[in-house]
């Protein structure tokens, strides 16, 4: 038996990492989705993947056709922004019996996954929300801590590399909450930020300094509640060029003192006028997490983590929480039905190990 996985966004940036990755998998076979049908089944040819690929159109305004048409028994939903989308894409999955995950950032999209939890329960299937790096991956390394002390702080983020692949989607996620304003957990109490404010900056082993600013993400409403020891956490996100950076910020105050509106609906224009930075960057991408509390003798304590990724390979980071649910499904592993977000289900080990093969490297303090 093969697990029918279907991709909506198979051809797109996020997308495109999951099929390669899942391509050779023996006991997989792949529908590549999109709104382009000659794309998604010339995407398909070119895998080679052990079990033939094949195309087909989904429109995410209108998937349940769609998808009864394909079966799968698991749709990846990697068709960003998800700011602002409903749960059309999810409950089609759940009526055609198929199980769930996708790649959301959006804060709202990620921790009100839990409305669909009765639905998915009865048919016996998951729906699970942020099945990527945030908050997948930073609630791994925050579970490991734990087992050891208590987190009080956390200061983490996410720096990427001028010269890889950027989508669309993921510039009109980030765009979204410029200079907007939202709440994150100061000294004890959720305060009000602006994104891509609070700007500041931190020395990264091998690729430097990187600068940073605020950004809104599920993690803010899930680790309050996760970490009841939790006081103060930051998140932030910054370009590898400085300049790029610091004209997003500038942005940000036209934004935010009302002179400019939302930036998302200028997304295109922005996202192709930063690869003209391209010749300025590198290939190489950065996260962050230091963690602060306090070990079982109450004596202050801290762990420093960062993740190092070269040749273009960081967007493979986002996408294995999604890769590493197919395989679990594919190998016969049990996840229990339901809809929840992407917590619990896959060990700081486990993502690291998926991780192997790319230039990435790990680095703990």
């Amino acid at each position: 038996m093969t697990l029918r996985v279907a991709i909506l966004g198979g051809y797109g940036n996020f997308g495109g990492y999951i099929a390669r990755a899942l391509a050779s998998d023996p006991v997989i076979e792949l529908v590549v989705c999109g709104r382009d049908g000659a794309k998604a089944s010339s995407f398909a040819s070119e895998l080679r993947a052990a079990n033939p690929a094949r195309g087909a159109v989904d429109d995410i305004a209108e998937p349940d056709a769609a998808l009864a048409a394909i079966a799968p028994d698991l749709v990846i939903h990697a068709v960003g922004p998800f700011q602002g989308q409903d749960y059309t894409v999810a409950r089609a999955a759940i009526t055609c019996g198929a199980h769930y995950c996708d790649l959301a950032d959006a804060r709202s999209f990620v921790a009100g996954i839990g409305e669909l939890d009765e639905e998915a329960r009865q048919a016996g299937v998951f729906a699970i929300a942020g099945a990527s790096s945030v908050p997948c991956l930073t609630a791994a390394y925050l579970d490991r801590a734990a087992e050891t002390m208590t987190i009080e702080d956390v200061d983490y983020g996410i720096s990427a590399a001028q010269q890889t692949n950027r989508g669309l989607g993921t510039a009109a996620a980030i765009l979204s909450y410029v200079g907007k304003p939202f709440t994150m957990l100061r000294d004890g109490a959720m305060r009000r930020v602006w994104g891509w404010q609070g700007i500041h900056s931190h020395a990264y082993p091998e690729i430097g300094r990187r600068w940073f600013g605020y950004c809104d993400i599920p993690d803010l409403d899930l680790f309050p509640q996760r970490y009841p020891e939790l006081r103060s956490m930051r998140f932030a996100a910054g370009h590898e060029i400085a300049p790029l950076h610091w004209g997003t910020w500038l942005l940000s105050w036209g934004v935010r003192s009302g002179i400019l509106p939302g930036l998302e609906r200028w997304a295109g224009t922005l996202l192709r006028a930063s690869f003209l930075f391209d010749p300025l960057g590198s290939d190489r991408s950065g996260f962050h997490l230091f963690v602060r509390g306090r070990d079982s003798v109450g004596r202050a304590v801290e762990r420093r983590h960062w993740l190092i990724a070269r040749q273009g390979h960081g967007p493979n980071i986002p996408c294995m929480p999604a890769i590493l649910i197919a395989r679990k499904l594919a190998a016969g592993e049990d996840i229990a039905p339901g809809a929840r977000p992407c917590l619990d289900l896959i060990t700081l080990d486990e993502y690291l190990a998926a991780l192997e093969g790319l230039d990435i490297t790990a680095i703990d303090e």
